[in-house]
């Protein structure tokens, strides 16, 4: 039951919609109905600007961060890779906003500031690297996942974080399906407000 409890609160924690919250009391509006549709971050920098962005993403990771560490809070026995996996179905599919969330990046983020500090802060230095080369924020998170499948295959020995990326990774893959089709025709939307060419 104990186990049970923490998968659930696990998912309740995904599901809360930060950018549904920030958009609606912040600004007056819903951002579902603004930019891509996307209750990301990704979509409420682009429609709402930069203070609105961080204040989504950084709740969407923490969650993610939170959701991971039930387990240890509370010593109840299940992995916190699996908690962490029921937050980001939750972000993605979210109860309290009829099954329509984000795009699973900030929250798996999160899970690994919980699981793995330094994955995590290489995970973000891949993340920006790219981002600064290609302006793409969605080939910048597919890339990073990328990076994890292979650090965690190649130089750790802890099978399930390697599943856990793995599956996380497919999942953001399959997320955005339609991000890739836009890169690959030179349509997807670039970001103006990193540095360089």
């Amino acid at each position: 039951m104990e186990k049970a409890l923490i998968l659930i609160t696990a998912y309740l924690l995904g599901s809360i919609p930060f950018a549904l919250l920030v958009g609606k009391i912040g600004y007056g509006i819903d951002i579902r109905e603004h930019g891509s549709g996307n209750l990301g971050g990704t979509n409420t920098f682009r429609v709402l600007g930069v203070k609105a962005g961080m204040i989504v993403t950084c709740g969407d990771m923490l969650k993610g961060t939170l959701a991971a560490s039930l387990p240890v809070l509370f010593s109840v026995h299940i992995h916190p890779l699996l908690a962490g996996v029921c937050a980001v179905i939750g972000h993605t599919y979210p109860i309290f906003a009829k099954f329509r969330g984000g795009k699973a990046v900030a929250t798996s983020a999160g899970v690994m500031l919980f699981y793995s500090p330094f994955l995590f802060v290489s995970l973000l230095t891949v993340f920006f690297i790219v981002l600064y080369i290609s302006k793409y924020v969605s080939l910048s998170s597919m890339l990073a996942g990328v990076y994890a499948v292979i650090y965690t295959i190649f130089f750790t020995d802890d099978i399930p974080l390697m599943i856990a990326v793995s599956l996380l990774t497919a999942f953001i893959f399959y997320r955005h399906r339609a991000n890739i089709k836009r890169i690959v025709n030179k349509t997807e939307p670039k970001i103006k407000w990193l540095g360089g060419k």
